[in-house]
């Protein structure tokens, strides 16, 4: 995306080591606790992304929404946008910084804030189903949906909040597979790949 002139910014979860709503009462944790614990765990991502992405000579910064300072900088909206202008790539960590707020939200408050033009949601499934593909292997790819085909559908795509944010922002967010090559390119050049959210193909990208 560097190479193609894009400014990259990455919102990054912490799933893969811990996820604080599904640890929340069954162990005893209180929500806001366990996902502090995520929060941190998304941290830990972001200086491992950095640490692969430079070496192979792509420029980051990590941003933290908490002050983590002898890691990290601390998220400031100007700071992120001067950091795009000179073509690193901002890691975005640590969520929004409070609890009962997911990454995806995260990802859409940040894209707000820094005039975005789109959220790539990458994910390991080819982008959104009318159906579980796991289960109904009839399932059908949906190419575009509205964000109010989201909501009222309550599709797992994003939560609420993040889809609502979006819609307010007239963010469009395109859900694509990440372990497919090529797709990440498709997806900013506005070639179809996965499914576009309020949006049309060719229109996601309209300036670098």
């Amino acid at each position: 995306m560097i190479r193609l002139m894009f400014q990259v910014a990455l919102v990054v979860g912490g799933g893969n080591i811990f996820r604080g709503a599904s640890w929340a009462g069954s162990s005893g944790l209180e929500r806001s606790s366990a996902d502090y614990i995520g929060m941190l765990a998304t941290v830990m991502n972001a200086i491992f992304l950095q640490a692969t992405m430079e070496s192979i000579g792509i420029p980051t910064r990590v941003q933290t929404a908490f002050r983590m300072s002898e890691v990290a900088e601390p998220y400031i909206r100007r700071r992120a946008i001067r950091h795009l202008e000179k073509g690193r790539v901002v890691i975005f960590a640590a969520g929004t910084g409070n609890p009962f707020f997911t990454t995806d939200t995260a990802a859409a408050l940040r894209c707000a804030e820094i005039n975005a033009e789109v959220v790539l949601k990458a994910t390991n499934v080819d982008g959104v189903f009318d159906d579980d593909p796991k289960r109904n292997p009839q399932a059908r790819l949906l190419d575009t949906l509205t964000y109010q085909d989201v909501i009222t559908k309550d599709l797992s795509v994003m939560d609420l909040t993040a889809i609502t944010l979006c819609q307010e922002n007239n963010i469009p967010v395109v859900v694509f597979n990440i372990n497919k090559p090529g797709n990440i390119e498709k997806a900013i050049k506005g070639e179809s790949v996965g499914t576009l959210i309020g949006a049309t193909w060719n229109s996601t990208i309209s300036r670098t």
